[in-house]
């Protein structure tokens, strides 16, 4: 059975010259596609090219990452939905990664809350846009989850299409977002000893709703923790989750990978 990373970042494999050997190991390890994803313009249009020469194999995102926010802003967000337009086949399958993150502000409160004004109105733009586009949301929220979901809702965006990704939340915030109709996605932190409060909400959650992702090159699963992630070590998760739901590998990963084809339209990669 094959597997959907629905949330790596391929752009330091690009940049070292090591993209075409990691696209290769994730093939051998039954990753079947990808989606990497966008977190300001000087990745987009690399990341729409990437899909681009890996049709079917590579999916990309485009979206404006909290801590890619600064003064100017607007000026990144008005070149979002261009992506949108011309050739459908090239068209990005989500927006995002967007949203909110506490954990990466300054010390200094008067710079602190100037920056997480940026971001709520970039966050709000994005929202809109969503809105308009009628696309699937990639969510970042880093200590931010109430007000992450209380922009949601306030939005009006179709609350099915949200995926809160690299999800490290509990049971508590698991439930809104299943009351809701969002999902959470989840990372090699699942396989983590210190995660219980993650394998719990993943468990509260249900293996029909469950998607996995690497956030690659960032928290690598057990048992290369302490190196650099890659789309390829999605297995790894995957077979840890399969434990946790007690079902075989084969199981996990044809749930999973239905889950991420149905919520990101994805086509089957013949």
């Amino acid at each position: 059975m094959t597997l959907i990373d629905t949330h790596t970042h391929l752009e330091s494999f690009a940049r070292a010259g090591t993209l075409a050997g990691a696209l290769e190991r994730a093939r051998a390890a039954g990753v079947e596609s990808m989606i990497t994803i966008g977190t300001a313009p000087d990745d987009w249009t690399a990341y729409r090219d990437i899909a681009r020469d890996s049709q079917g194999f590579v999916n990309y995102t485009v979206g404006l990452h909290p801590c890619s926010v600064d003064a100017g802003w607007e000026g990144a967000v008005a070149q979002i939905a261009s992506f949108w337009s011309g050739d459908a086949s090239l068209r990005p399958v989500a927006l995002g990664e967007t949203g909110l993150d506490r954990f990466h502000l300054p010390k200094d409160e008067a710079k602190a809350a100037e920056i997480f004004g940026w971001q709520r109105a970039a966050f709000a733009a994005q929202l809109a846009m969503v809105k308009r586009l009628g696309c699937p949301l990639v969510v970042h929220s880093r200590g931010a989850f109430p007000e992450s979901v209380a922009m949601i809702d306030a939005s009006g965006v179709d609350w099915t299409r949200v995926v809160f990704h690299c999800f490290t939340e509990g049971e508590a915030e698991m439930a809104e977002l299943t009351r809701r109709g969002g999902v959470g996605s989840f990372t090699g932190v699942l396989t983590y000893k210190s995660a219980e409060l993650v394998r719990a909400a993943a468990k509260a959650q249900g293996l029909g709703r469950l998607m996995i992702e690497t956030d690659a090159p960032y928290l690598t699963p057990m048992p290369h923790r302490g190196k650099p992630n890659e789309p390829a070590f999605v297995r790894h998760t995957a077979e840890f989750a399969a434990g946790l739901f007690g079902v075989s590998y084969d199981e996990l990963a044809a749930t999973t990978t239905a889950n991420a084809r149905r919520f990101f339209a994805l086509a089957k990669n013949q």
